[in-house]
């Protein structure tokens, strides 16, 4: 046999009995060959395995040489180093940690990552499935996988994502029921008895999101022409300890010299969500009452106010949190005495309202910052009791009483029948 040339792939019997392969599948970091080898007991089963490992490299799907990543430290990687803001936005990486630590690491993180099978994801969905978990829980930690996974394989640490094989649980659709007209009503009357009364009002009527109410700034609002652009989403704070000896708080929020782990406000959610609203007049009302008892508690905070130019604040200026903004959504419910709902079911009732309104879905789609119409069929809920008013309204349409007519007798006697002309 004539000389093998470089970088082709060889077989030989080793003096230990076992039959070797080596092949070359590139190229190392420091530039000389990426030569693997397998072995087995003979020559056929060696010669398959050289096989594969050729076709593998044909098809750029060779692991990369090195320890092999856990799936522990593979997640803690790639969230620190890859999808970390501003690469992701900060409640999408929110999403991504919370996932990651709660069920991924304590449930799969000792598996090795190029031995990690679809197998053992189901029955990590299964097991919170079991513990109590929401199916869209367990969806989510299937799309956190499946994300990180996605990046080992492109950058060659593994050869397939078994998260793309592994069934994901079933996301259970359920029907949100918004308010109906009488609620929203109480629940306004209600809020104008409470500080911060508009916050609940742009939110049944305009449909923000918490985020981008929380996040408006009077530099955003013209109450001159009545509109409102909505530029950014404020953010749920997260603390560290700041205290070079230790305070004694078990929570960074609580140290007297806390430091913020993420900024205060971050871009919309979407593109679409940097937008322009017109405001109805009783809107820009209720602002321009709502801002000269601002401008009152300014007064009164004196020193002690702090100039955010946020639209919603504390009372002495600071901008509102996202978690006493969502207490607050509670107890109004209760004041009200209206079902209690997700503080997003009121976004829900913004865009029925609109949608059975007659608006049109593009302009509907403009104020309620939805990048696609398939938004509007999720959101345009249709409960029972406004059904019900609809048809009463058609019902008195179709059978009002005609106008009274005069009773006359005509040649049979019959009364009340009209003669024709």
């Amino acid at each position: 046999m004539g000389r093998k040339s470089n970088g082709e792939s060889t077989i030989y019997e080793g003096s230990d009995g076992y039959w070797h392969g080596r092949v070359t599948v590139g190229t190392k970091d420091d530039g000389s060959p990426d030569r693997r080898h397998v072995q087995a007991k003979t020559r056929p089963e060696v010669a398959r395995k050289v096989a594969k490992l050729e076709q593998e490299r044909d098809a750029g799907k060779v692991r990369k040489t090195g320890k092999a990543w856990t799936v522990e430290k593979w997640l803690s990687h790639w969230l620190e180093n890859i999808v970390a803001p501003p690469a992701i936005t900060e409640n999408a990486f929110s999403a991504y940690e919370v996932a990651t630590r709660v069920h991924l690491v304590p449930g799969i993180g000792k598996h090795r990552l190029d031995k990690l099978e679809p197998e053992h994801l189901e029955k990590l969905y299964r097991k919170m499935i079991r513990d109590g978990a929401k199916s869209s829980r367990a969806h989510q930690v299937h799309r956190t996988i499946r994300a990180a996974l996605n990046i080992a394989v492109r950058r060659k640490y593994i050869t397939e994502n078994p998260a793309l094989i592994a069934r994901a649980p079933k996301v259970e659709d359920f029907e949100v029921e918004p308010y109906s007209v009488d609620e929203v009503k109480r629940l306004m009357e209600t809020a104008l008895k409470r500080r911060n009364s508009v916050r609940w009002a742009i939110a049944l009527a305009l449909g923000l999101r918490q985020g981008e109410a929380l996040g408006l700034r009077w530099a955003d609002v013209d109450l001159e022409l009545g509109t409102l652009t909505v530029r950014r989403s404020r953010l749920r704070p997260r603390w560290k300890h700041g205290c070079e000896e230790p305070c004694g708080r078990k929570l960074g929020g609580h140290c007297p010299q806390r430091v913020a782990l993420r900024q205060e406000t971050a871009g919309t959610k979407s593109k679409a969500g940097t937008r322009g609203i017109g405001l109805p007049d009783e809107l820009v009302a209720l602002l321009k009452k709502h801002k000269a008892t601002q401008d009152k508690e300014r007064r009164q905070a004196a020193q002690l106010w702090t100039d955010s130019g946020y639209v919603f604040t504390t009372p002495t200026g600071g901008p509102l949190n996202p978690r006493t903004d969502y207490t607050e959504w509670k107890n109004l419910l209760k004041a009200a005495k209206v079902p209690d709902g997700r503080l997003h079911d009121a976004r829900h009732t913004a865009a029925t309202v609109m949608l059975l309104l007659g608006v049109a879905e593009r302009t509907v789609m403009g104020i309620m910052g939805w990048s696609n119409t398939a938004m509007a069929a999720k959101y345009q809920h249709i409960t029972a009791s406004i059904r019900r008013d609809v048809a009463q309204r058609v019902g008195g349409l179709l059978w009002e009483p005609a106008e009274t007519v005069d009773e006359t007798d005509d040649e049979d006697g019959a009364a009340g029948v009209p003669i024709p002309a």
